[in-house]
């Protein structure tokens, strides 16, 4: 399977539980042994500033901290937008596109200048290679080309449906699937 990094794993009606149910899930790094990513349409209640104090002012909206997925749910992940093909500035490293991963230790007053926004997450998602491309196979998730603004976007409890809908074909029908069929 080539690399699904900077791609969407989106995903289907046959995943029901957990962080995963109508989840998006962001592919930062994937080879032959992992692949690892965040949910970007999760948002907790929690406020960015009870977790990382300084980060709120630039985060994007929702200022919230999103559940990135169940693993080591007690550390952070920070996404930025890097605008640019330049050199991401001191603390980022540029992961693909527009799209960075910042050192939430590094200062502040060093990234905030060079970025155009911030998503902070608790924990993330991780695969062996060959569970998530079984999981694939499987139908539990659908692999889609990711826009900058998805990461980044104001109303995650619609960008499932908004993901879908932009596709062809199934995805596309998939995204008018009712949260609960037993009351369609």
């Amino acid at each position: 399977m080539d690399s699904l990094a900077g791609r969407l794993l989106v995903s289907t009606p046959e995943i029901t539980d957990g962080v995963f149910d109508r989840s998006i899930v962001l592919v930062l790094a994937h080879d032959e042994q992992s692949a690892e990513g965040v949910v970007i349409n999760k948002p907790v209640q929690a406020p960015i500033d009870a977790v990382l104090p300084g980060w709120q002012d630039g985060a994007s909206e929702p200022q919230k901290v999103f559940q990135g997925g169940p693993v080591q749910t007690d550390s952070a992940v920070g996404l930025v937008g890097v605008p640019g093909d330049g050199e991401p500035p001191v603390g980022v490293k540029r992961l693909f596109g527009g799209i960075g991963l910042v050192d939430l230790d590094a200062p502040q007053e060093s990234v905030w200048p060079a970025i155009s926004a911030l998503r902070i997450f608790a924990g993330y998602s991780g695969w062996t290679a060959p569970q998530l491309a079984g999981e694939i196979e499987r139908g539990g998730w659908f692999v889609c080309d990711a826009e900058i603004g998805d990461v980044f976007d104001a109303d995650p409890a619609t960008l499932w449906r908004r993901v879908l809908r932009r596709q062809r074909g199934v995805m596309a029908w998939v995204s008018t699937y009712p949260e609960d069929p037993t009351q369609n």
